[in-house]
């Protein structure tokens, strides 16, 4: 018995036996007869050692008897002592388990407020940027140190059109192939981008300068950009977004909307006769002033269309406008400027030969222009309206330009910026689903006071019928900066100009009204040298 008790008590064989063997211990002892077979395996194991088998042949008696209620009495003990020691283990087993778990809750709980057990700081795929455009502007700059949400650096890849190759598919999306010429050597690279920005032109009539099938494989691939694919697709035909301001025209009026008139021909045959000359004809698409030629005549009209026979391409025709100066007013994101370009070597494209370009007021007309033809296409985020201002004191909107439209003026690296920021915004938004204010930290440019001055008038004159310079950027026309008259000294340099002054007498008078009130020296040389160059504006205009 203190056998069994001593083995029975031990854990690790109660644990090793099979599944229901201590069940046998609970079941009666069967009577032993002499007729019985021999007992069975069972029956012997129950058995203590010291009892000896009764022997076949002997009927019970007295010791016979006793043997088997102590027996029996064993069997119940032991039965009952084994159900306590499982019972005990598995209080045990639970015991421990709720142990582990709180303590692993106690650890979880304790690590951020102790710091004994800082947290894995979780390591982010970038997102990658590309950016069609030359390599004049190094956009990695502009979007180096910059996160999507705080969390998401942005890896910038820029390479022209001519030097990327693609493959889109259905499930995988785009996948882009880069060879790059930088400094001397070739640079070649695959990816995958998440969003692209496109700074040049997709088609153009020139040879091997036609790139929409890489646009195509973008928006195959759903790649989201600035501006959208579909309006970069629609900007490459001229005569296709002049169609879209014909909307415009329609819908807003002639009065708010003052678009010069066109003519299209889809090939050389219906180029017969135009209604008046001078006329401009513009030869298939092209950009930077090529393709243009201004036509005074009908002999100079039919050699044009003998040349446009060989081209093979459509035309358009408009009315030459003696203009004044140039009018551009761009919009980046929920950015305005406008600007205004004057001819000084006299040749009648504005953007050939030298001009002076200024920054002017936005108004409400100008605004609304530029709003307008920003809906087109599903949205333009970044775009510009070029305008001609002619002698006749009436403007004519004359084209609209796409987010590869070139950054002029003194104000580069603040559109540069701006672009950045909008790009910026813009891929938070389609990537992570985070729509954050356009509220731009770049800080805007104003323009100087003053006038300009064109033609013959003098500068107190001509202040009047020109546009008035204003603060740019997100302020509203009703808070622009009106420019009021430079205050005079009391001494009798302090006259009023007389408006009868030649052209060299208004130079000399406004080098030296420049330089009368209170302004620093910086600024005193900017306006000194800002002057001379309307005066010499007004001296070789008509």
């Amino acid at each position: 018995m203190n056998y069994l008790r001593r083995r029975l008590s031990d854990s690790s064989f109660v644990a090793n036996l099979p599944n229901g063997y201590m069940m046998d211990l609970q079941r009666p002892t069967p009577p032993v007869s002499s007729t019985s077979s021999p007992a069975s395996p069972a029956t012997e194991r129950r058995q203590p050692p010291s009892v000896p088998s009764q022997v076949p042949g002997s009927g019970p008696g007295p010791a016979s008897a006793t043997a088997s209620a102590s027996a029996a009495a064993s069997g119940s003990f032991l039965s009952s002592f084994s159900s306590v020691v499982k019972s005990a283990q598995m209080a045990q087993n639970v015991a421990a388990a709720a142990h582990a778990k709180s303590a692993a809750a106690t650890a979880a709980e304790g690590a951020p407020a102790g710091g004994s057990q800082p947290a894995k700081p979780v390591i982010r795929k970038p997102k990658i940027l590309l950016v069609i455009d030359d390599q004049h502007t190094d956009w990695a700059k502009y979007f180096r140190g910059k996160k999507l949400n705080g969390e998401y650096e942005i890896r910038v890849e820029q390479a022209e059109f001519s030097e990327i190759n693609l493959a889109s598919y259905v499930n995988s999306g785009c996948m882009v192939d880069m060879q790059v010429n930088k400094g001397g050597s070739k640079v070649v690279r695959s990816f995958k981008p998440d969003f692209v920005l496109i700074r040049q032109h997709a088609y153009s009539m020139i040879p091997g300068e036609d790139f929409r099938n890489i646009v195509i494989g973008l928006h195959f691939g759903g790649v989201p950009g600035v501006n959208s694919l579909f309006s970069i697709y629609n900007f490459c035909s001229k005569p296709w977004v002049f169609s879209q301001m014909i909307k415009l025209y329609h819908s807003i009026g002639a009065e708010k909307f003052p678009l010069n008139e066109q003519t299209f021909y889809p090939n050389h045959t219906q180029m017969i006769t135009t209604p008046s000359f001078p006329v401009v004809v513009k030869m298939g698409h092209a950009h930077a002033g090529l393709g243009k030629i201004k036509v005074e005549n009908q002999q100079d009209f039919q050699d044009i269309t003998s040349v446009l026979a060989l081209a093979g391409t459509y035309a358009t025709t408009e009315p030459y406008v003696q203009s004044k100066y140039d009018i551009r007013i761009q919009k980046i994101g929920n950015n305005y400027k406008a600007y205004m370009r004057t001819s000084i070597s006299g040749n009648w494209k504005a953007n050939t030969g030298s001009a002076m370009l200024e920054q002017i007021a936005m108004t409400d007309r100008y605004r609304m222009w530029v709003d307008s033809c920003a809906e087109m296409f599903g949205g333009l985020d970044i775009c510009a309206v070029k305008a001609v201002h002619g002698k006749d004191g009436n403007d004519y909107i004359i084209e609209v330009m796409d987010s590869s439209m070139p950054l002029i003026g003194e104000h580069v690296e603040e559109d540069k910026q701006l672009i950045t920021e909008l790009v910026i915004n813009k891929m938070a938004q389609v990537l992570l689903g985070v729509v954050t204010p356009q509220t731009s930290a770049v800080k805007t440019s104003q323009p100087r006071r003053g006038g300009h001055r064109s033609g013959s008038a003098s500068p107190s004159q001509s202040a009047q019928g020109s546009p008035q310079r204003a603060r740019s950027a997100t302020t509203s026309p009703s808070q622009a900066f009106q420019p009021g008259p430079i205050p005079a000294s009391s001494g009798p340099g302090g006259q009023k100009q007389s408006p009868h002054l030649n052209k060299s007498q208004s130079l000399t008078n406004t080098f030296t009204e420049t330089l009368r009130g209170t302004m620093t020296d910086d600024e005193a040389k900017a306006e000194t040298i800002r002057s001379l160059r309307q005066s010499f504006a007004s001296l070789f205009s008509d």
